[in-house]
């Protein structure tokens, strides 16, 4: 198979199981022990498909007869549409690849019909396009509660928030400062011929995003890749030698690295999945880290906590991730309005739960990567009505930017 037909078809696999419900890391799983081209190549399809929520759907509903029984032959399809929009100038040779593709799947019985559907669009295109203007989903790539939500939250920002979340997103780099300085590394970068940018902080933004193994360092710890955005939470905690600090929903472990990279502190990293889990104890021994790693539900304190109180509290809460949806395009398809509120129910209980852990004087930063008030500003004020002995020092809303993500954080202390 050519390599056009291996990463459609590879990718069309990827993409039937997230609009089957599963996350998009969960579905990249299948691509484990695929060569890292036809990998690469495959993941550019699915993330720009999945990008353009709406756009291929409804291309898809004005060219078929009947809905698809096959759902890797219609993940297939709009794939091919993706590469067919993004690169017009190959497309009879998109149409053959992808006709190639179908041939591996469900028996390569449905090969005509994705050749006539393909060539129809090609033909129609125009029409098709200008019909679409009509269709808000399609033209925003978001759904339609979302952008509801939006324009009501944000009435003069909205627009460039479903811009940026329509974009790839930068490859962003935090800079380990235990072993190298950000001036230092960035001399490195372009010693390699990577184009660099500062963005704050421990911050560096390539021009061009690249694999891993090109990063000067890498694999000793010098640097990890990490959002602008993301690295705000450790600089606005500013862990202090010597604290107790935990981080209550650790995983996958960016944050934890840069804790330890920031202060010489006594660590303890909770997580409820123990698969992410062992990502923070692969992160860490990559960074020459250490802290204490543990599998659990952190609003189960009488399970894990030892009845030490706690300095400090990093409390990165589960979230509808409407922030971080270019980075993770899933997102789109996954999430459901009615998931809002029980994130935010999850996210009272961790609140009200953390809060007897933490010491007098002490901070707790709460943060999401969300940009509906629900679960950031709102959350904060009805726990400080709950709360009368918890201040708030200090407060960030992030919207989604071309440098960074979108995050929300909130810093409050304890009443001494």
């Amino acid at each position: 198979m050519d390599s056009l037909a291996l990463s459609l078809s590879l990718a069309a696999r990827v993409m039937a199981r997230v609009h089957a419900g599963q996350s998009l890391t969960q579905a990249l799983a299948i691509l484990g022990k695929t060569a890292p081209a036809a990998r690469a190549a495959a993941q550019d399809v699915v993330y720009g498909s999945l990008r353009r929520y709406g756009c291929g759907e409804f291309i898809l509903q004005r060219l078929l007869q009947r809905s698809l029984p096959h759902p890797e032959v219609q993940a297939l399809l709009l794939g091919a549409l993706y590469r067919l929009q993004t690169r017009p100038e190959s497309g009879y040779m998109v149409v053959d690849q992808a006709v190639a593709a179908a041939g591996e799947l469900a028996g390569g019985g449905f090969k005509g019909l994705v050749n006539g559907v393909l060539r129809n669009y090609l033909r129609q295109q125009e029409v098709l396009h200008a019909a679409m203007l009509d269709d808000d989903e399609a033209v925003q790539q978001h759904p339609g509660w979302w952008l509801a939500r939006l324009r009501r939250c944000y009435p003069e920002h909205w627009q460039n928030i479903v811009a940026v979340g329509n974009l790839p997103p930068p490859m962003t780099l935090r800079v380990n400062r235990r072993r190298a300085t950000l001036t230092d590394y960035a001399t490195r970068l372009q010693d390699a011929g990577l184009s660099v940018r500062a963005a704050g902080g421990d911050a560096l933004i390539l021009a061009k995003p690249v694999s891993v193994d090109a990063l000067p360092g890498f694999v000793d710890g010098l640097v990890s890749i990490q959002d602008a955005g993301a690295q705000r939470a450790v600089h606005l905690l500013e862990p202090l030698a010597g604290q107790r600090v935990l981080d209550a929903c650790a995983a996958p472990g960016g944050k934890t690295g840069h804790l330890l990279e920031m202060a010489d502190i006594r660590l303890l990293a909770l997580d409820i999945d123990g698969n992410r889990t062992r990502r923070i104890e692969d992160n860490l021994q990559r960074l020459g880290l250490q802290a204490t790693v543990q599998v659990a539900d952190c609003r189960a304190t009488d399970q894990w906590w030892d009845g030490r109180p706690f300095d400090a509290i990093l409390a990165d809460v589960p979230c509808s991730a409407s922030g971080v949806a270019r980075r993770h395009p899933d997102i789109k398809y996954l999430r459901r309005e009615s998931d809002i509120r029980r994130f935010a129910r999850i996210q009272t209980e961790i609140l009200d739960k953390l809060w007897p852990l933490l010491k007098p004087g002490g901070k707790l930063l709460y943060t999401t990567c969300s940009v509906f008030p629900e679960e950031n500003g709102a959350q904060i004020d009805a726990f400080l009505f709950r709360q009368p002995a918890a201040k708030r020092l200090d407060e960030e809303r992030l919207l989604p930017q071309e440098e960074h993500d979108g995050f929300y954080y909130a810093l409050l202390r304890k009443a001494v």
